[in-house]
């Protein structure tokens, strides 16, 4: 399904034969504007979600962009280009991805690492495809 649209009646068909869907939790680096001497709390606070989240056997895995490492453009032939796409914003941040049973327990899940975190979190649902 990459790179082909998908009406939302094949999404919900899709997610009844496949009831568990991996969600994409993610925030920019931006958004985590933590106050000096708290950094500490918030790297246990994240890594104690995470590894309830492992516990309850939902985590996928989770990291975040290596910043230091400019991105490159890779085409087709093989080329590679400094940069990513100058039309679009940097990707940046910490991600999570989880597979769970439905969207209110993606919600129920960033809501705890957002806390953890001291910012909000973006969900996006990864669509199904069979053939990945």
């Amino acid at each position: 399904m990459f790179g082909k649209k998908t009406s939302r009646a094949t999404a919900i068909n899709s997610q009844k034969r496949h009831p568990m869907a991996k969600y994409l939790i993610s925030f920019p680096s931006a958004a985590m504007v933590v106050p000096d001497g708290e950094w500490e709390a918030v790297g246990r606070d994240a890594h104690a979600v995470i590894d309830e989240a492992k516990a309850a056997g939902v985590y996928v895995f989770g990291g975040g962009i290596d910043e230091a490492v400019p991105p490159v453009l890779v085409s087709a032939d093989g080329a590679v280009a400094a940069g990513g796409y100058s039309w679009a914003p940097p990707l940046n941040g910490g991600f999570t991805v989880l597979e769970l049973p439905s969207r209110d327990a993606a919600i129920a899940w960033a809501a705890r690492i957002a806390k953890a975190c001291r910012c909000q979190q973006e969900l996006r649902v990864f669509g199904f495809d069979p053939a990945s």
